[in-house]
């Protein structure tokens, strides 16, 4: 008979692929997790992963009972945080991008740790997508559709984009009269090349080649940067209309638009601390609805 807690490691090493990051997830040792899988092949006498030149890999057996571990896995999950009268508590990983992050979450999350003062939630960020089935995150809000087996995808609203510059930029070199009159202005946007996920594009939405006089891979410092005048910045109303130093240029008539995604594995959709982040996050973005589309003030 094999020792249940050994799944997760069998589960951990499928996920990430290598021991190093299996051991970081599972905060122990590389030798731990080596050992540990190697006790699991003992109890079912035969090989569960293949070593190969990317990683490991799960052997046909390791295949068959991978999905009998997560069951396991989201059970005991569930039965963890199950009970009447228990409390929401322990770590949830939330994943998305740094201008949703730093502009917007970061002010509504507060609330929810005041709701559940058991619950944490680790908000990570990074300029491309993160795998919800390795279990980098548990939840993912971007919006870019996330893909993977067994995730949990709906699109919770969209946020739209618009025009700002400084006061001074538009005294200085004339506002723009209408879409055709950008072509006589300079801009603020990404480094081209550095772009993992082509949506960030989105200067492109409105109109074709710009002159570009700064780029950054941060959306913070572009918007910092035309903040000291140096252009016109395309950027997320809950960004651009937060930001006392910049002005709407060509508000409503030029602007574009982004699909919010809520993804989750559906191992963790049950598991009370996951399914508490995702009804916040459907709650907070339904009630800005309005603000997030450049309309009413936010409803903190």
């Amino acid at each position: 008979m094999f020792d249940w807690d050994d799944l997760k490691f069998l589960l951990e090493v499928a996920r990430q692929g290598r021991l190093g990051p299996a051991a970081r997830r599972l905060r122990v040792d590389v030798g731990t997790v080596s050992r540990r899988v190697a006790e699991l092949e003992r109890a079912f006498g035969a090989k569960l992963f293949e070593r190969t030149a990317e990683g490991f890999e799960l052997t046909p057996l390791g295949r068959a009972l991978r999905p009998h571990a997560e069951a396991m896995e989201q059970h005991a999950l569930a039965m963890a945080e199950a009970g009447p009268g228990r409390h929401i508590s322990g770590r949830v990983r939330l994943a998305t991008m740094e201008g949703i992050a730093s502009r917007y979450l970061a002010r509504h999350l507060p609330r929810l740790r005041e709701r559940h003062p058991e619950l944490l939630v680790e908000l990570i960020t990074s300029p491309a997508l993160y795998n919800l089935t390795r279990r980098e995150a548990d939840v993912s809000l971007s919006f870019v559709p996330v893909s993977g087996p067994r995730l949990r995808l709906r699109q919770l609203g969209e946020f739209s984009l618009f025009l700002y510059a400084t006061p001074s930029y538009l005294r200085t070199h004339g506002a723009p009269e209408n879409a055709a009159a950008l072509r006589d202005h300079v801009f603020v946007d990404y480094v081209e090349d550095l772009v993992q996920i082509r949506e960030v594009q989105w200067l492109r939405d409105i109109i074709e080649d710009p002159v570009v006089v700064f780029h950054s891979s941060s959306m913070f410092a572009q918007q910092t940067a035309a903040a000291a005048g140096a252009g016109l910045v395309l950027l997320p109303s809950f960004a651009g209309g937060m930001d006392p130093r910049l002005v709407p240029v060509l508000k409503p008539q030029v602007c574009t638009t982004r699909p919010i995604h809520l993804a989750c594995h559906e191992d963790l959709t049950d598991v009370p601390r996951v399914r508490t982040l995702v009804e916040f996050l459907a709650e907070i973005v339904a009630a800005d609805s309005a603000f997030l589309k450049g309309g009413q003030a936010e409803a903190l």
